[in-house]
């Protein structure tokens, strides 16, 4: 397992410039997904145990089949910039539990929109060579202008030069959440598939459930492992 606690932040940063050499973004030729996954963190204030759930969903449906939940520790601090040497670790016990992983995995955070190109979801991409992407409800890095009040405008955001992702109005006159490629993914398709992934709420539905359950998780309602959700035939 992949520990992190006894890092200086100069490793750190050495390790995101290392992990940055391995993105890529031409291995989705299409959306043409049968699944997607959600993942998500959790944990009490002041503590180091970390409650982790990945969720995968049905797409285009967005039917949860299925859910991993892991405990995991940490005591690397939390560093903007930095969050996926806090929270990968615990992320990817969840991971390795599931015996058939989603087509694509979006994380509760940045992908390459941030200073290293090393978000949470670009670091879980580069380790486990799958396509993720983030979709984070702050801004990191990057300039962009606001987009329009209507659900769905979007403003792209510049940085190093290039586009890294988009501000994303998800519904009408709320603020935007900050979308971008972690890995495997490109810059447009990314911002697709959040549009596609969108249910009533701000927050796309793969995270947003992934957020209730590990919730859940923390609080007792349900236990470390996998769980499979029977399926209704019918609805595929």
């Amino acid at each position: 397992m992949i520990c992190y606690d006894n890092l200086t932040l100069a490793e750190a940063t050495a390790i995101q410039n290392e992990l940055k050499s391995e993105l890529r973004f031409d291995l989705a030729e299409n959306l043409d997904f049968k699944t997607v996954g959600g993942a998500d963190i959790s944990f009490n204030k002041g503590s180091n145990q970390f409650f982790a759930a990945i969720v995968i969903l049905n797409f285009p449906r967005m039917t949860l089949q299925g859910y991993a939940l892991a405990h995991g520790i940490s005591n690397f601090p939390y560093i903007p910039g930095f969050l996926g040497f806090r929270e990968v670790p615990s992320l990817l016990k969840a991971w390795d539990m599931i015996p058939n992983k989603p087509d694509v995995l979006i994380l509760d955070g940045q992908g390459i929109l941030h200073p290293r190109k090393m978000g949470i979801a670009s670091h879980f991409g580069v380790l486990t060579k799958h396509l993720t992407m983030g979709c984070a409800k702050k801004s990191l890095f990057g300039k962009y202008e606001e987009p329009d009040l209507q659900k769905y405008s979007d403003s792209p955001i510049y940085g190093h030069h290039e586009i890294l992702g988009y501000a994303l109005r998800t519904k009408d006159r709320t603020q935007p959440v900050y979308v971008s490629p972690g890995y495997g993914l490109n810059v447009s398709q990314s911002l697709n598939l959040i549009c596609k992934c969108m249910g009533k709420y701000r927050i796309p539905e793969p995270t947003r459930i992934a957020h209730e359950i590990v919730n859940q998780f923390r609080t007792g309602y349900l236990k470390e492992g996998y769980h499979k959700i029977p399926q209704n035939p019918e609805l595929f």
